[in-house]
Formats: C-alpha cells, structure tokens, sequence
C-alpha cells in the first residue's frame, strides 16, 4: 500500500514539472524579443599597449673617491639644479696632497727659472735646461691629478633633476663606484611600448606623410595623461620570440606627474573603414569564443561564433562570422535555447547603437 502510494506521489510529481516546463515554454514562445542588425560605418579603434615610463635621463651617481661621507645637502625626492653640491666626501687626505704637489710644482719652477737663467748666458748645457722644463711639467701635471682628486671629493649634479633613494647616510664609508644614489631629469619622459608584427605594417601603410605618429598615455589609474605623445624611434629589428617591434614614445611632462618606473597604456587611434559593428550585450561566450544568436528567416535561433577585431565601449568590431543584412538576438539571451522558434521585434541598428549607453548590460 505504501509503495502504491509513493508510486503515485512520484507520477504526480512528473507530471506537475513537465507540465510547468511546457507552460514556460509556451510563454517563452509567445514572448516577444528584440533583434537587431550589424552596422557598418567608418569609426575610429584605439589601440592599447602596455606601457614602461622611463625618465629622458636617469642615471646612477657613485662615489669616484674613497672615503667617509662628510656632509649630505640634499633629500630624496628634492628637485636639484645643474652644478648643485649634493655630497661632499672628507676631503683632508686628498686636500694633503694638493698641498704637497703645489709644493712640488712650486720647487720645480724655481729650478726651471734658475736654470733658464743660466742657460740664457750659456753656463749650463741645453740638455739640463730641457730637463729641469721637464721636471716642472711633470709637477704641474701631477698638481693637476690631485686637484682632479679632489675634485672628486665633491659629488655635483651632471643635470638637473629629481633625486633618488639615498644608499649612503652622514659617516658611510664608501668605495670608489658605490652607488649613492640616482638622478632623474623627468622635464621629459621617453614611454617603450611594444608593437606587433600584423599591426605595424598596418601603421606604416595607412600613414601618407611623414608627419610623426601621435599616441596617447593612459596612466594606472584610467585616466588619460593630459599631454600627447610622439613616436620618434622605432627599433630596427623584430623580436623573434615574441614577432613584436619596440616603440620609444616622447611626451612633454610640464608638471612631473610622471616619474621613472611608472607604467601605463599607450592609446594609438586608427581609422577603421566599414567597420561591422554589434553590440556587445548581444553576444556571450563559450571557452574563451565569441558566440551571437543569429535569426533565421523561420525566426529560429542558431549560435554562431564570430571572431573580433576591435572593441570601443559597449561595441564590437566584427572580423569575420556575421554579415551586414543578418539579425541577431539583442537581448533575452540565456532565455534561449538552439533552434527554438521566438517571436521577434526588429529594432533598427542607428536606434540601438544610440541607446546603448542607456541600457547598456
């Protein structure tokens, strides 16, 4: 008896689910759902490529003497002139010998203007003559050494810039070529970027002058820095591992938002003749494929995979999968099946593509 009556609990059961799929199948029939064509018009496709920001000079200052670091003038970051004394290393040994070359110099003259004398009146040979000249040529040149020495002692900027990360503090003892810190001249910034193989012959066909490339930055944050950029060096040779050509933009950086290490997007705009465009809330994807519900004539829905040649907001730029006169399902997508028959409301493609911003998924 109880198994009679879980047998009917069960058919009950059945028939109540195929009944309410049959009834939501029906209403999704009779639903209506809105379809639409590809437009094809001329637009403009941004480009993006990652990005390194490089200062237009930056270069490493290292100690050139041995010694103790006797006083530091500046600070990380500090913007610095060209000729600014930054570090000064205990001078007093390097100092001494200055002082003891002059000596030497001054002596070696002494014995050249005595011997001259007596060359003048013919009482020495002229070979002595020519060697106390040499002698006193050699002082100077070595008083000249230790100044340079010296010299050394104090460590100038080559240029103006902004300074780095101290390696040293007041007392550090340092070596001939330790590094101190660095130096960075971001009044200009050189941006690399990478170019593959397909897109820069497309670039150098499409250009009709020899005018220079214009390129956009757009910073970590999204927000597009507000100086352009000109490509002025393009590397002579591929990379044959990755098929890509390096880029060196130039952008103006007035206000030194940039700074070395930072990176970004470079935006290239081109011009892209009968573009074919959908929305992109018309399509869904599948293991990494593109995929749009097409329309038959019998308003049967089929899927088809299409492949993409560019994206702006809220559009795709088809390259191939879709023509120009088919319909596709604009929205109600997952309330589809694969050849279910739907009923259909055309809307026009300049209508949807206007709008898309309102109801944009």
């Amino acid at each position: 008896m109880v198994k009679k009556s879980l047998m009917y609990i069960s058919l009950c059961l059945v028939f109540w689910s195929t009944s309410c799929q049959s009834e939501k199948k029906e209403k999704t029939e009779e639903a209506s759902f809105n379809v639409t064509s590809p437009i094809v018009k001329d637009t403009l496709i941004n480009k993006d490529y990652v990005a390194q920001i490089r200062s237009i000079n930056h270069i490493e200052l290292r100690a050139q003497e041995k010694g103790y670091i006797q006083s530091i003038y500046v600070d990380e970051g500090q913007h610095v002139q060209k000729g600014q004394l930054l570090f000064k290393i205990m001078p007093n040994l390097y100092q001494s010998d200055v002082n003891k070359a002059k000596a030497e110099a001054k002596y070696a003259e002494i014995e050249y203007q005595n011997t001259k004398n007596l060359a003048d009146k013919d009482i020495v040979a002229p070979q002595e003559m020519a060697m106390a000249r040499a002698r006193y040529e050699k002082a100077k040149a070595e008083l000249s050494s230790t100044n340079i020495h010296l010299g050394f002692t104090e460590i100038r900027a080559p240029f103006s810039g902004i300074v780095g990360r101290l390696h040293v503090r007041r007392g550090s003892l340092v070596d001939d070529g330790e590094l101190i810190t660095e130096l960075s001249d971001n009044s200009k910034m050189w941006v690399y970027f990478n170019v593959p193989e397909a897109e820069y012959l497309n670039q150098m066909s499409d250009r009709k002058t020899n005018d220079p490339m214009h390129v956009r930055l757009r910073m970590a944050n999204g927000k597009e820095f507000s100086q352009d950029g000109i490509v002025e060096t393009i590397e002579s040779d591929f990379d044959n591992e990755t098929g890509n050509i390096a880029y060196r933009a130039t952008f103006p950086n007035p206000k030194g938002l940039l700074r070395y290490g930072e990176t970004g997007n470079i935006v290239i705009t081109s011009p892209y003749a009968n573009a074919l465009m959908i929305p992109q809330k018309a399509t869904f994807e599948e293991l990494e494929k593109k995929y749009v519900y097409v329309i038959t004539k019998d308003n049967k829905v089929k899927a088809r995979e299409i492949k993409i040649a560019a994206e702006l907001p809220h559009i795709y730029v088809v390259a191939s999968g879709l023509e120009k006169n088919e319909r596709i399902l604009l929205d109600g997508l997952r309330m589809v099946q694969e050849n279910q028959k739907i009923n259909v409301k055309y809307q026009k493609p300049a209508k949807v593509m206007s709008n898309l911003d309102l109801y944009a998924e």
